[in-house]
């Protein structure tokens, strides 16, 4: 069986989250037989209960595996370690698949496909247009890349946060061409790793890809959004006194 979409949960301790995102890719697999759906969950060694959920719907879930690992990017890298060749969608514990796009657009490796995001409840456009130079304008919840494509050696292990922003340049770089679905749909859980800026290590992504200057534009903002907060927080601590 030709195996198009790969779908992969990384998990830790989601005990509470993880029912509504099997149950989102159990319902793909029911109204899109033809796109033929395989799907992974890594867990890190949860104890609260996960296992006897992952357990009561084992027969929709193609591998699964409980082990340690070091970090969110080292469990999705396990993860594109045991998929097949495929189109592969990384999905949160939490996080939901609503729609997924057209089989015609399967028509090339060297193609991502991406669609857009509820994020707290507003509707995040994903875009290419500034070529990722000043943000993650993809989000993997609504993002589509042949593992063809991907480096063997997956996702940075050296950037704890934004390993998939970083993946996200690199092959765009090399040439990848990443096209719209304005089928695909996600809805991702609220908070999360990524939820929160890590200035530092955003700055470095931008660095190793796209050099200095970028990284510098990326700097400054992040230093103006800062002493907005801060001026703003001034502003209530006065209101309040």
């Amino acid at each position: 069986m030709l195996i198009l979409i790969t779908i992969i949960t990384v998990v830790f301790n989601g005990a509470k989250d993880i029912e509504k995102t099997i149950l989102s890719v159990i319902k793909q697999k029911r109204v899109r037989p033809n796109l033929t759906i395989e799907y992974i969950v890594i867990d890190g060694c949860s104890n609260d209960g996960l296992i006897d959920i992952i357990g009561k719907y084992d027969s929709h879930i193609t591998k699964w595996i409980s082990e340690p690992d070091r970090g969110i990017y080292d469990a999705m890298n396990k993860g594109l370690s045991l998929a097949q060749e495929s189109y592969i969608l990384f999905l949160g514990a939490g996080d939901e698949i609503i729609s997924l796009p057209d089989e015609s657009l399967f028509i090339d490796k060297n193609i991502a496909i991406f669609g857009d995001v509820i994020m707290a409840n507003k509707l995040f456009k994903s875009n290419i247009s500034k070529g990722l130079k000043m943000g993650n304008s993809l989000h993997h919840q609504a993002l589509l890349i042949h593992k063809s494509v991907i480096p063997t050696s997956g996702f940075n292990l050296n950037y704890k946060v934004y390993a998939d922003y970083d993946l996200n340049i690199r092959l765009f770089n090399e040439g990848v061409k990443f096209i719209r679905s304005n089928k695909m749909l996600s809805k991702q859980l609220q908070g999360g790793l990524s939820s929160k800026t890590h200035a530092l290590e955003l700055v470095d992504v931008i660095k190793n890809n796209f050099g200095l200057y970028w990284a510098s534009r990326m700097l400054i903002y992040c230093l103006a959004v800062q002493l907005k907060q801060i001026l703003l927080m001034e502003n209530i601590t006065v209101r309040w006194n």
